[in-house]
């Protein structure tokens, strides 16, 4: 078991990294199964010194909704983006919303703060000092606290979930 620890000291981000190597290269071919597994295993091995604590995934269902819902959102912000840029100036509202955290790890902030970032029209701006609220910039937002509520129901209650149990 230490062996296995050893040499997959991020299993889930292992995985990860095979299977969008895979989706990259469009190919189930061996020497591409070979080269993303040569690659999962070495890209964790470099890095995990730059990992205080493992990123133990507890609810991987969970995990694979989240994945989902982000990547829908993404899609959907797009649009949402195209619109509020190729339309009337007035419909620019930028803002910056402070959005309490009830993340404690590392790593689940930085996922919270990547997805919010990922997600056209929102960009993670400022952490505080202690660590309790995230700054966000909106493009356009008319209504922040919606913008806070929408961020911790949809997306920081999940990775507190998976990460944070």
């Amino acid at each position: 078991m230490r062996i296995v620890s050893a040499l997959l000291p991020h299993a889930p981000l292992s995985l990860l990294l095979l299977v969008i190597w895979l989706l990259l290269n469009d190919s189930l071919a061996p020497g591409q199964i070979l080269l993303g597994g040569a690659f999962a295993l070495l890209i964790p091995l470099f890095t995990k010194r730059f990992w205080p604590e493992p990123a133990l995934f507890r609810r991987p269902g969970r995990a694979l909704r989240l994945t989902g819902l982000v990547l829908y959102d993404i899609i959907v912000a797009n649009f949402a983006v195209s619109r509020i840029v190729l339309g009337p100036r007035k419909a620019v509202k930028p803002a910056f919303v402070r959005v309490p955290l009830d993340l404690k790890a590392d790593f689940s902030i930085t996922l919270l703060a990547s997805v919010i970032s990922l997600t056209p029209g929102t960009l993670s701006a400022d952490l505080n000092a202690e660590r309790s609220h995230l700054l966000v910039h909106a493009l356009s937002e008319q209504d922040p606290e919606a913008l806070v509520r929408h961020i911790k129901v949809r997306y920081e209650t999940p990775i507190k979930e998976i990460l944070e149990c």
